[in-house]
C-alpha cells in the first residue's frame, strides 16, 4: 500500500484484539499507513490508533469522537442517500460498489448510484467492493475523477 494510504481493522470482538491492534499499529506507522479502528474508539484510543471506522448504524457518533478525539480520522460507512448525507464524518466508504465475493457484501451500486452517493456525500469517498481495474475504468467513465477507489479494506 502507498504511504498515506488508511488500513481499517475490524475486531469483531476478537480476545485478542488489543494485541493484533498494537501489531498493526507498528507495522502501519513502519509504512507511513493510517490505522483505523472498526467501531471500537476505546480500542483505538488504547493503542495509540489514527482513528476510528464507524459502521453506518453508528455514523451518527462522528461528530462527538471528533469533539474527543480531535486528531483522529473518522470514517463511516454509507450504504444509502441517508448515510452519506450524515453530518461527521471525515470520509464515508460507499459499498457495495460493484459485484464482490465478500460475505458481508450487499447488492452493487454500479457507477451510476455510486456517482449519486459521492456527490451526496460532499467529503471524500472511498469505493469497496469488486474494484479493480476493469470496474475503476468504468468509475473514471462515471465522472468519478479524484475518485478513490480500494479493495480488500477488512482490515
Amino acid at each position: 500500500m502507498p504511504r498515506g494510504a488508511g488500513v481499517v481493522y475490524r475486531s469483531f470482538g476478537a480476545a485478542d484484539a488489543e494485541t493484533t491492534a498494537l501489531r498493526l499499529r507498528a507495522v502501519a506507522r513502519r509504512r507511513g499507513l493510517h490505522l483505523l479502528i472498526g467501531q471500537d474508539a476505546g480500542l483505538a484510543a488504547r493503542i495509540g490508533a489514527d482513528g476510528v471506522h464507524l459502521p453506518e448504524r453508528l455514523a451518527h457518533r462522528a461528530q462527538t469522537l471528533k469533539r474527543s478525539h480531535p486528531g483522529w480520522i473518522v470514517t463511516a460507512a454509507a450504504h444509502s442517500l441517508a448515510a452519506a448525507r450524515v453530518a461527521g464524518p471525515d470520509a464515508v466508504v460507499i459499498s457495495a460498489a460493484f459485484p464482490s465475493r465478500s460475505a458481508s457484501a450487499g447488492a452493487p451500486l454500479g457507477p451510476v448510484r455510486l456517482a449519486a452517493l459521492v456527490r451526496t456525500a460532499a467529503r471524500p469517498a472511498y469505493a469497496l467492493g469488486g474494484v479493480n481495474d476493469k470496474t475503476a475504468r468504468r468509475l473514471l467513465d462515471a465522472g468519478l475523477i479524484g475518485f478513490a477507489a480500494v479493495e480488500g479494506l477488512a482490515p
